[in-house]
């Protein structure tokens, strides 16, 4: 995606006025009025102090959470008013998660945690599956610890096997809630290095909630958010 300019990529996602209430235990307003456009290939992060929403619009964008008002589109889909099956259908193949905590199954080896979204989603043989989950461990430089339970390995690495199972369906977009929040530089630093190869080189989309202002400022575009409300979109850097 390096040579593309930033306005003649493919807009991948789109969210049109989309608000959100809590009801409990008062009626609050979280998000107002929000609207904005994700390109193909785009190291997006979104940032802004604790409470300002940026979770909550994450959870939205995610399709995890589909009470909210106004209209959202992924991959020139509508996802807004889907059924939940034909929503987990969707993030199946198209999106990948990186928490702030890793959420691996801690008996099972890196590879067969790896394989987990493959083998759910079923396109491909589970030989084929497990190949591709070996590549994906390559990618992130964990492929030497595949037959290894995760619960042997360090908090770094086992970041990095989550990453590396985010990426197992190939999706459009990686979505990541501080997914640096639990690491030191060295592996925040690792992180930041694989999303970035993966949107320029791989032309995937990232968006990611981070508190971590060097995180934020390596990738592509940051848009700040406060008290509910998107108060800058940023603008697109030039690619290196």
């Amino acid at each position: 995606m390096k040579n593309i300019p930033y306005s003649e990529r493919a807009t991948i996602l789109k969210a049109t006025n989309v608000n959100k209430f809590f009801l409990d235990p008062v009626k609050f307003q979280v998000l107002k009025d929000i609207s904005f456009e994700v390109k193909k290939g785009e190291f997006l992060s979104i940032v802004g102090k604790s409470g300002c929403g940026k979770s909550t619009l994450l959870y939205i964008l995610s399709t995890m959470d589909t009470a909210y008002d106004g209209l959202l589109e992924m991959n020139g889909k509508s996802l807004t008013g889907l059924t939940q099956n034909q929503l987990a259908a969707f993030r199946n193949e198209h999106l990948g998660f990186v928490f702030q905590f890793h959420f691996l199954l801690p008996e099972f080896t890196a590879l067969q945690n790896v394989m987990l979204p493959g083998l759910k989603l079923g396109k491909f043989s589970s030989k084929e599956i497990e190949e591709r989950a070996y590549q994906k461990l390559k990618l992130v430089d964990m492929h030497e610890h595949a037959l290894k339970p995760s619960s042997k390995l360090s908090g770094g690495q086992q970041q990095r096997v989550a990453i590396a199972r985010a990426l197992i369906n190939d999706p459009t977009i990686v979505m990541g809630d501080e997914p640096t929040g639990n690491l030191d530089k060295a592996n925040s630093d690792m992180v930041y290095s694989i999303f970035r190869d993966i949107s320029h080189n791989n032309g995937q989309t990232i968006i990611t909630v981070t508190h971590d202002p060097d995180f934020a400022e390596g990738g592509d575009r940051i848009i700040e958010m406060s008290d509910g409300h998107i108060i800058s979109h940023g603008h697109e850097k030039t690619v290196q």
